[in-house]
């Protein structure tokens, strides 16, 4: 079973300014999807991309972020900004989809980065440190004349075409290392492939597995990436090779882990987003965990 059938089985250079009022801390989010999952700068917000704006979890209160109701797709934070796809709010009078658009103030504000009106990239990963950006386009566009795996070094001023040799399985997930712009790691319906070349060639790392997310440890060393066979499983890998360490999950009944986010600041602090929209949080590495969201109904 692919991302997209999971997901269903499981019911799942010019500023975009947010001018609206949100809503205040304390009053009822829903999450209708989950769209990604990054923590703010300063390690106190949880950021959460849902069907109609941000969600935002902060010192066990939930909030909206001000400004329109995007559908932010590929949503992933780098050290100063926030990358993302998508599609306008209904009524914004923005052109559909976006294409690359980037925040540096938290999500209030975004720019554009180009390719708005042609795509929307679901799969879209960026190196906390370097920015650099990977996405994979599910049809060509003026910038992008194939299907496939392609980066960015300069935010989209010119996009690089990657072979991705060795990649096996449908793609459901990546992630991008965060000080080294040519290390990326795929997941797919056939395993998990790491790529040290900017992504032109891929070897196996764990195969015969369905791996739905992966996420590289802020310590530049370890990968952590999730699982679905008929149950969820989390495990942490060192990069260069090893043994994977199994992480103790919540219990997941038919759920699978979409998105594993780290605290910059509390690197021990880590979050989980679910296919069923169910958010944890972990203090302790994985030791424990908090629900703050069941189905989408925020705790």
């Amino acid at each position: 079973m692919n991302a997209k059938a999971i997901a269903k089985r499981f019911m799942v250079g010019v500023i975009l300014a947010g001018l609206g009022l949100g809503v205040a801390a304390g009053e009822n989010v829903y999450l209708k999807h989950v769209h990604g999952l990054a923590y703010s700068q300063d390690g106190k917000r949880l950021f959460i991309p849902s069907h109609d704006g941000l969600a935002i979890y902060n010192d066990d209160q939930w909030s909206k972020a001000p400004g329109p109701e995007h559908d932010y797709m590929g949503f992933t934070g780098t050290r100063n900004h926030f990358y993302s796809s998508g599609h306008p709010a209904e009524g914004s009078g923005l052109v559909n989809p976006f294409g690359l658009i980037k925040s540096a103030d938290g999500g209030r504000t975004w720019q554009k980065l180009g390719l708005e009106g042609e795509s929307d990239f679901h799969l879209l990963a960026a190196g906390f440190q370097t920015n650099a950006i990977y996405v994979y386009n599910t049809e060509r566009n003026s910038r992008m004349r194939r299907p496939g795996l392609h980066r960015t070094l300069n935010d989209g001023f010119s996009w690089q075409p990657l072979k991705a040799a060795g990649l096996r399985g449908e793609w459901n997930s990546i992630a991008v290392h965060p000080s080294a712009a040519d290390v990326v790691a795929v997941g797919t319906d056939a395993g998990l492939y790491l790529s040290h070349d900017g992504g032109q060639r891929f070897k196996p790392v764990a195969s015969g597995q369905r791996v739905m997310a992966v996420f590289f440890d802020l310590d530049g060393r370890h990968l952590w990436y999730g699982t679905y066979a008929g149950a969820a499983q989390l495990y942490r890998t060192q990069i260069q090779g090893g043994d994977a360490q199994r992480i103790q999950l919540p219990p997941l009944a038919e759920d699978a882990v979409a998105y594993v986010a780290q605290n910059p600041v509390t690197r021990s602090e880590f979050a989980i987003a679910t296919f069923q929209r169910d958010v944890y949080l972990t203090r302790d590495g994985g030791t424990s965990w908090k629900q703050v969201a069941r189905r989408g109904k925020t705790l």
